[in-house]
This record gives C-alpha cells, sequence and structure tokens, in this order.
C-alpha cells in the first residue's frame, strides 16, 4: 500500500465563510435598520450605536487581555452584539445605561461563560432583558419627534387604531432598529441570499405567532390587526436577525421547527396575557435555555450496530 491517506480531526466539512464573513454580511445586513433608525430618531440614535458597539468591543479587547486569552474582537462579534443592543434600545436612554447593558452582555452573558461560542443565549438580548429589569422606565419610553408616544402594540392593546403604512415604513416609536419593517427585510434578504441564516426558524417562529394570536386574541383573524401584530414591536429583528443566531438555537433541522414553534407560542402568550404588550426578546432568551434539550430529542441517530 503506497497510497497514504491523511487524516485530520474533525470537522471534515469545511467552508470558505468564516465568523469574520459572517458577522460582516449580519452588519450589512444590519445597516439599512441602523440609518434608517438614525433618520427616524436622529443624532442620539447614532451616539448610542457608536457608545453600545464600542463599549462592546472594549470590554472583550480588555477581559482577554486581562485574562492572558487570544484577543477576540477582529472576528467582529462584540461589534455585531454592540450593534444588535443598541437597535433594541430606545434612542433617549441615557448613556450610561446603554454601557451598563453592554458590558453585562459581553462580560456576563458571553465571556464568563468561554466566549463566542460557549454562550447559552443570546448577548445582545441579555444585555436588553438586564436593563429592562433594571430600568424599566427609561426603556419603555419612547419619544417619537420629540414628543414621548405609545407604540403601535401598545396602541392596539388599548383598542385605538394604527396607521399600517406607518408601521411598515417606520414612522413610529419603539426602539432604534425595530420601527422599519421595509428596512428589516432588506438585511433579512441579504443573510437568507448569501446562506447566512436558516428560513426554517423565522418563518416557523412567525406563521406559529400568527396562528397564535388568531386563536387566542380577542380580534380574531381580522387582517389589519394580524398585520399590526407582525409589524410592531421588535419581532422582526428578533426572528431574522436573533433568533437565528448560530450558537443559541438548535443546529438539527426538527429542531429549527420546533425552536420556532416555541418562539412564536411564546411571543403570543407575552402579547396577550401579560402586562407588557411586547415579549420577542424574553420569548427568544427562554427558547434559548430550552436548545439543549430540543437537541437532545432530535438528535438523528447513528448508523451500524448499536445506534439505537
Amino acid at each position: 500500500m503506497n497510497e497514504l491517506k491523511h487524516v485530520s480531526s474533525n470537522p471534515h466539512i469545511r467552508s470558505n465563510m468564516s465568523t469574520q464573513k459572517i458577522m460582516l454580511l449580519v452588519i450589512a445586513s444590519l445597516l439599512p435598520a441602523a440609518g434608517f433608525g438614525i433618520w427616524n430618531f436622529g443624532a442620539g440614535a447614532l451616539v448610542l450605536i457608536l457608545i453600545c458597539v464600542g463599549t462592546c468591543v472594549l470590554t472583550e479587547f480588555l477581559y482577554t487581555k486581562g485574562m492572558k486569552k487570544a484577543v477576540t474582537i477582529s472576528d467582529l462579534s462584540a461589534a455585531v452584539t454592540g450593534l444588535l443592543l443598541a437597535l433594541n434600545l430606545p434612542s433617549n436612554l441615557p448613556w450610561w445605561m446603554a454601557v451598563i447593558g453592554s458590558v453585562f452582555a459581553i462580560l456576563i452573558a458571553k465571556e464568563l461563560f468561554g466566549g463566542l461560542g460557549q454562550n447559552f443565549m443570546n448577548p445582545a438580548l441579555a444585555g436588553r432583558c438586564f436593563l429592562m429589569i433594571c430600568f424599566a422606565a427609561h426603556m419603555t419610553d419612547f419619544v417619537y419627534d420629540g414628543v414621548s408616544s405609545a407604540t403601535p402594540l401598545m396602541l392596539i392593546r388599548q383598542g385605538n387604531n394604527v396607521s399600517l403604512i406607518d408601521m411598515i415604513i417606520g414612522r413610529i416609536p419603539g426602539t432604534i432598529g425595530e420601527t422599519s419593517v421595509i428596512a428589516l427585510m432588506l438585511g433579512a434578504v441579504l443573510l437568507i441570499v448569501t446562506g447566512v441564516i436558516d428560513v426554517r426558524i423565522p418563518f416557523t417562529y412567525i406563521v406559529t405567532f400568527l396562528i397564535f394570536i388568531g386563536l387566542f386574541s380577542r380580534r380574531g383573524w381580522d387582517p389589519g390587526y394580524l398585520i399590526a401584530e407582525l409589524c410592531g414591536g421588535g419581532l422582526m429583528l428578533g426572528a431574522f436577525f436573533m433568533a437565528t443566531d448560530y450558537v443559541t438555537s438548535p443546529i438539527t433541522s426538527r429542531g429549527r421547527y420546533i425552536y420556532g414553534i416555541i418562539l412564536g407560542v411564546l411571543t403570543g402568550i407575552f402579547r396577550i396575557f401579560s402586562s407588557s404588550a411586547e415579549g420577542v426578546s424574553f420569548a427568544i432568551i427562554i427558547s434559548n435555555l430550552l436548545v439543549p434539550l430540543i437537541e437532545l430529542v432530535t438528535v438523528p441517530k447513528c448508523f451500524g450496530k448499536g445506534g439505537e
């Protein structure tokens, strides 16, 4: 036998898509929503984005340096976390709260569990939920055109009418990155076309959510109500940009469908039965915690003797 085979450790199937390239595509996909948010809410939104991105990158750099680990900021995952966190914040949030949320997202939710690939929940959403618990009044204070206004979801809950056109375009109060469905869908198309995300998670999420609120809300199958619930709040931002996070979502095909169903049901429960009109962030965080169990029951069986 003179034909020697070169054997290497797994993974044996490799891709040219590096972590840095994936993060660059995610950043590019978020630019339409970020740009619209800056145009919609003014310079305060830009400042908040820069603060969150800068704080996340600096926190990761200082932690890895202090722990004498390899500096990983070049993979851009910290920058993506900062950008996602900023897009989930009101534009008028005090800057020091944004700093606290950014430090929590990187230090507590990511690095203390081993860094990228080891975190058990989405760091950006962990930072947002932490700020929601600590500073609920500020996190639910939305200013639009210089006036504090209720979000469309809250107006719907109060029985008021909302403009679907304004919701689709984004001329509404809300967080920096969640208001414009058009901008978010432009970014989502980029992620789908480039193969960065699997459409099974967001589509299952959205369909399950619509079925749930159609069955259990007092408005039933009213098309205007369903579209408003779909376009309002952070559903589109969460479904395409955060629920699909590689680390905190299932790797199995069946698991992704189950994950999407759980997301849709939880979001529907929070929006219809809780005191808040929103619920996407907590739905994704809770679903992240269930991912190990989902993968356990959906992992394919091994081939060969003893596969059972």
